[in-house]
């Protein structure tokens, strides 16, 4: 380091405006000092004095700032164990895609047979601490009411594998057919992030449609967290459903989508507003987001707000575009085209 150099660093500490003492500028003195400055007592001290103070404002906090802990560990169900129940479900999807195991004709069935019995049973109690999780808030429950519907629940949703599989059939071709860049099946299934998304997304709104609480969310937004995709476990989307590349794509609760839809990165079907009642609060239950038809493309970029943006059969939605109106039918819907300004630069005489 040079000397004016020594000097600006010098100037810029005296500039700062927090506690001198505090202040570890970047030089190697001062690093050094922190650095090797009573390590050993520090660590003595925030063991067995400094820990145990911290501890109690910690508890008082959880007593003054309610709303955020579950100490009890009663009636909600764990992320944990919803996640690996998905991985599973997922696995059974797709057996041989997506999964750990090697699976063979000779042991699909033992496999099938040992994931599926223990899905039921972990998803039974999850679905179960998740009906408590509301019932206890609205009255007593009959005994055994919640595990009895948690039964049910999950016995249906495992009845209705084969009939997700044909839809994820057809979403995957989907996939094929829309995307040169696809060289098979075989890739858009083991790298294509909207297989995961769709996937989850047709699980999660079969346990949405029996009305299980919170367990749904936790699959969509577990995905969203990997894929950035955000499907919203309560829209409804047809068949052969397409989502190119996928990044911040929004996709509400009360949207419709049709059949032969193809939707590209950055695509938000999303509530234009969120009407209260009289006392300020949020009215929850009304159609807030677009319907869209059959045999749509929308384009990368487009935000389609509001349950009267209703897009009709076969129409093309450019990129970058905003519509909170209906459009009718074999429509193409563009942004006016930018005007390009050149300016040329001056000649030095």
């Amino acid at each position: 380091m040079n000397l004016k150099s020594e000097k600006k660093s010098s100037k810029e500490c005296e500039e700062c405006k927090a506690d001198r003492d505090k202040i570890l500028c970047w030089n190697k003195e001062r690093f050094l000092e922190a650095l090797f400055n009573n390590s050993e007592s520090i660590e003595q001290n925030w063991s067995e004095r400094e820990l145990p103070e911290i501890t109690e404002k910690i508890l008082k906090n959880y007593e003054r700032v309610g709303g955020m802990d579950h100490l009890e560990g009663r009636d909600l169900p764990s992320k944990m164990i919803i996640i690996e129940v998905l991985n599973d479900l997922i696995k059974i999807l797709f057996p041989g895609y997506l999964g750990k195991e090697e699976i063979t004709r000779a042991n699909i069935r033992n496999v099938l047979n040992n994931t599926l019995i223990s899905t039921y049973e972990r998803l039974t109690k999850e679905i179960e601490k998740s009906l408590k999780y509301i019932c206890r808030k609205i009255v007593d429950c009959p005994k055994n009411i919640c595990q009895k519907r948690a039964k049910i629940v999950t016995k249906e949703l495992i009845e209705k594998i084969p009939e997700i599989r044909i839809l994820l059939s057809g979403d995957i071709e989907a996939a094929f057919n829309g995307d040169p860049a696809a060289t098979s099946p075989e890739e858009i299934m083991l790298s294509y992030p909207c297989v995961l998304a769709i996937a989850t997304y047709r699980i999660a709104h079969e346990l949405y449609l029996q009305g299980i609480p919170l367990i749904p969310r936790i699959m969509s937004e577990h995905v969203h967290s990997l894929t950035g995709i955000d499907i919203h476990p309560g829209a409804k989307i047809g068949k052969n459903f397409f989502i190119d590349h996928g990044t911040g794509v929004v996709i509400g609760e009360t949207t419709e989508i049709g059949n032969n839809v193809k939707i590209y990165q950055g695509v938000t079907l999303g509530a234009l507003s969120f009407p209260k009642d009289e006392k300020g609060r949020l009215i929850r239950g009304r159609k807030r987001h677009p319907t869209i038809g059959n045999n749509v493309v929308i384009y990368s970029g487009a935000t389609l707000l509001g349950p009267e943006a209703i897009i009709g059969d076969n129409v093309v939605i450019g990129g970058n575009v905003w519509i909170t109106k209906p459009v009718k039918a074999k429509t193409k819907i563009t942004i006016a085209k930018p005007e390009l300004q050149v300016k040329k630069k001056r000649q030095k005489q």
